[in-house]
């Protein structure tokens, strides 16, 4: 098969036979999603369904299943062979992608197991409506007033659907709820401080308390009726975890394999945590050295100001040192993490859907500590946020990670692509730019800037590990969080978030093993172009060609696809 992006291949052709049965069936498959998902068909800048969420309900459930059959059943009838590479690729991502949508609905089953997949369901269903200025406030205020009157019912379906969850997603339902109930309390509200309109506010007010009195409700459900009754399993067992990565990643590697690739990369990243250490201070044991380095951090009061003006040298860095083409763009804005997300996210990237029109601002969120806090844990808080990190995380969420990944979106080679994304993809290239940008010459080869990148990949090794172990092999809470501990270097607090967030992102080695296979495919690559290979090359090869898993990319810049690993 032809390769693209390839200089010594010649381009594939523009269309084959069957390209535009595929286009007609793909676009059909794309609307339906927007109408099955009307809050991520409103992420990704669609708004004729603003007015509405999802349908919860078991029913909804089994008619999504026989949908998602059918529409494989008409991939099936068609004849790859009659593609151009282009539709094959995506032909194959919108079939993986729906075979892990049927997975999740028949043998994960989060709708009967998780009861978090409700109350934060409903928040992020006014959370998207609030976050971006897409339409007038009136208009988006008069929309989540739509959506405010669907959500009690969805709390009541949590009732009907949850069937024995683990004990651990009940309890991670409650530890979440207030914070949910607070969101629509205080944040909804306070979003559309500006709207004069007396009916349009009063309307929303009494459904808006109708949401709070439910979600109050559902607390007082979630801690008398469910948790007594919580006694299921979260792990996938070994069948279905390697289900769920064939499906989502393409990667079909054995898992005794990938757990091996794993610790081979954790001990690696190991002896380059002590490497770095030791030129920081050798007479200092790594994790004492990590410590001293942490009080590196700014004040709070400075945090966005210093990550701002970061993100300006990063930019330049990347032009300068020709890492990859950066098409014209307004900076990315460093904002601090909105209230609703504080509680799980210590920094993202906010960026406009691909079809967004209006809303195009692009934010940056940092989380902050809570000014009500005692002042050593404000600092201890801080630590986190010491100015080599800073550095680090703002390489993975904008310069050159999903910031850029971002601006190519509205270029993608097609809808399937600007729709369905691969998270090993997505997060593995960000996380490879962290190491690839030491690697160029960022900061000049100052080691504590080394010991916090190999910081972060420490964290992400171990969970790749404990994600497969957690899932397959019977390793506890209690024992993942020790690892994150040990192995990583993050403080108990940090790893029991971890740990936690493993029993349900079951699969959130994504970060590494997509690493790993970018490492693998660029040393490939550069075998194969020999003197005329360049970083740069590569970087724009593989950017264009969208998230697709990363088998797939290599099919498209080989021409096979080989050992991923």
């Amino acid at each position: 098969m032809q390769a693209c992006g390839s200089p010594d291949q010649p381009p594939p052709p523009q269309a084959g036979s069957g390209d535009a049965e595929f286009r007609d069936l793909a676009a059909d498959i794309l609307g339906y999603t927007y109408e099955q998902e009307p809050s991520f068909a409103t992420t990704l800048g669609i708004h004729r369904y603003d007015d509405l969420i999802a349908d919860y309900s078991a029913a909804s459930v089994t008619a999504d299943n026989d949908a998602i059959r059918s529409f494989l059943k008409r991939l099936d009838d068609i004849d790859i062979e009659s593609l151009s590479l282009e539709a094959q690729l995506d032909y194959e991502q919108t079939k993986h992608t729906l075979d892990g949508r049927l997975l999740r609905n028949e043998v994960i089953r989060p709708w009967a197991k998780d009861p978090d997949t409700y109350s934060s369901g409903i928040a992020n269903d006014a959370f998207v409506m609030i976050s971006r200025t897409f339409a007038p406030p009136e208009q988006r205020l008069r929309s989540l007033t739509a959506r405010l009157k669907l959500m009690p019912n969805v709390l009541a379906e949590a009732r009907k659907n949850l069937d024995n969850p683990p004990r651990i997603y009940t309890e991670i339902a409650i530890e979440q709820i207030d914070g949910n109930r607070d969101f629509f309390a205080k944040d909804v509200p306070a979003a559309f401080s500006d709207v004069k309109d007396t009916a349009a506010l009063t309307e929303f007010s009494t459904a808006n308390a109708a949401v709070v009195a439910a979600l109050d409700d559902y607390k007082a459900w979630l801690q008398n009726d469910l948790l007594p009754r919580s006694n299921g399993s979260f792990a996938y067992g070994a069948d279905t975890y390697q289900k769920v990565l064939a499906a989502d990643e393409m990667i079909t590697t054995p898992l005794p394999d990938l757990l091996a690739i794993a610790n081979e990369d954790l001990k690696r990243n190991r002896r380059a945590f002590a490497e770095a250490a030791g030129k920081v201070d050798p007479t200092k044991p790594p994790a004492e050295v990590l410590a001293e380095v942490e009080k590196g951090y700014p004040p709070a009061s400075e945090l966005l100001a210093v990550t701002q003006d970061n993100l300006d040298g990063l930019m330049q860095f990347v032009r300068d040192n020709q890492i990859i083409d950066l098409p014209p763009a307004p900076p990315a804005r460093v904002v601090e993490t909105p209230p609703f997300l504080r509680a799980t996210t210590s920094a993202s990237m906010d960026t406009p859907g691909p079809f967004e029109k209006v809303a195009t601002e692009a934010y940056f969120n940092m989380t902050l500590p809570n000014p009500a806090w005692p002042q050593e844990e404000q600092d201890d808080f801080m630590t986190a946020w010491y100015r080599q990190m800073i550095s680090n995380v703002s390489v993975h969420e904008v310069w050159p990670g999903h910031y850029v990944q971002f601006l190519y979106a509205k270029t993608y080679p097609s809808d399937v692509r600007k729709v369905f994304a691969t998270a090993s993809n997505f997060e593995g290239w960000a996380h490879y730019c962290e190491q690839m940008m030491l690697d160029e010459g960022l900061h000049a080869d100052d080691p504590r800037y080394r010991l916090a990148e190999v910081q972060d990949a420490l964290l992400r090794d171990v969970r790749f590990i404990v994600g497969i172990k957690m899932h397959t092999e019977g390793m506890t809470v209690e024992q993942a969080r020790d690892m994150f501990v040990n192995e990583a270097y993050v403080p108990a607090a940090v790893a029991e978030s971890e740990a936690k967030r493993g029993t349900s992102d079951a699969t959130y080695g994504y970060y590494t093993m997509g690493k790993l296979m970018i490492l693998k495919l660029r040393e490939d690559y550069r075998q194969k172009l020999g003197d005329r290979y360049s970083l740069k090359d590569f970087h724009d090869a593989f950017i264009k060609l969208g998230p697709l898993p990363l088998p797939l990319i290599r099919r498209a810049m080989l021409g096979e696809t080989g050992n991923p690993f």
